[in-house]
């Protein structure tokens, strides 16, 4: 039996579906020829080049064009994963079963509205949008939107630090911005070795660091905010099978897991969900 979920997705497909001539996806929505190459790490530089380690694997929705997660605690599902997911028409806030996949709750966005990154801060969950300029601040237990502020410019990712929010447009820069107006509050230009980093994406903001994925890549960077210096570059490369990688986009998603030092990370219609350890 459909969950209402799947009902309610399927609708939806439908028309995404039937407007699809009329859209045309570019920027960090569904790839784009000019996106910048992985970086590399200078043999001087002092950044680190870790790996993946995987502890665990779980189901994940294939269909979901991943652009935020964060693991949290709802006051009636217990531990959960909120998640942003994209494409105009088919754009929703979640909260999902990290052990099964399962959707447990979502809210759908308007069909012209294309979703990008999602936090959560002290008492709402910010979901922003790619070229719309606008950020839904969402109730975290039912997901209702509370209220809808502008913004200038292009969201791609978000991560709250307990202090403020950091946010990426898709270049070298995070912007942060007050948890509770979202009015920007300041910047940092992101740099490897004195070097732009561009095609930030997805961030985690946890233990006074941004992690973020790099669009278009298998790689994840950890920044130090204070400075934007590119710490250390991670290589998650090669986690999916070639069956399982056959039907999935790039990797994008990026959770602190309930362990120190552990992340959850997926990708955007990825059918795993992987919880793993930088080595």
């Amino acid at each position: 039996m459909r969950s209402v979920f799947d009902e309610k997705r399927a609708a939806r497909h439908g028309l995404a579906l039937a407007g699809a001539g009329l859209l045309a996806l570019t920027g960090c929505g569904a790839g784009d020829a000019a996106a910048e190459e992985s970086v590399s790490v200078p043999d001087d530089a002092a950044v680190e080049e870790l790996t993946v380690e995987v502890l665990a694997a779980f189901e994940h929705d294939p269909d979901s064009f991943t652009q935020g997660l964060e693991l949290a605690e709802h006051p009636e599902f217990g531990t959960v994963l909120y998640e942003s997911a994209g494409l105009y028409g088919e754009s929703d806030a979640r909260i999902t079963d990290p052990a099964t996949g399962e959707v447990l709750a979502s809210q759908d966005l308007p069909a012209e509205q294309f979703a990008e990154g999602l936090t959560l801060t002290d008492d709402a969950v910010w979901q922003i949008t790619w070229q719309e300029g606008v950020a839904h601040r969402r109730d975290p237990v039912s997901l209702d939107v509370l209220e809808t502020v502008e913004y200038e410019g292009e969201g791609w990712g978000v991560c709250y630090d307990g202090e403020q929010l950091a946010m990426s447009d898709g270049s070298s820069t995070l912007t942060f911005r007050d948890p509770v107006t979202f009015a920007e509050t300041g910047t940092v230009e992101v740099t490897l070795d004195g070097e732009p980093v561009f095609q930030i994406n997805e961030l985690e903001c946890v233990g006074g660091e941004v992690w973020a994925n790099l669009w278009q890549t298998d790689q994840i960077v950890r920044i130090d905010p204070a400075t934007g210096e590119v710490g250390a570059v991670v290589d998650a490369s090669g986690l999916l099978t070639d069956e399982e990688a056959a039907g999935a986009d790039v990797l994008n998603g990026i959770a602190a897991a309930e362990e120190e030092g552990t992340f959850y990370i997926t990708g955007k219609h990825w059918p795993k969900l992987f919880l793993v350890r930088f080595v």
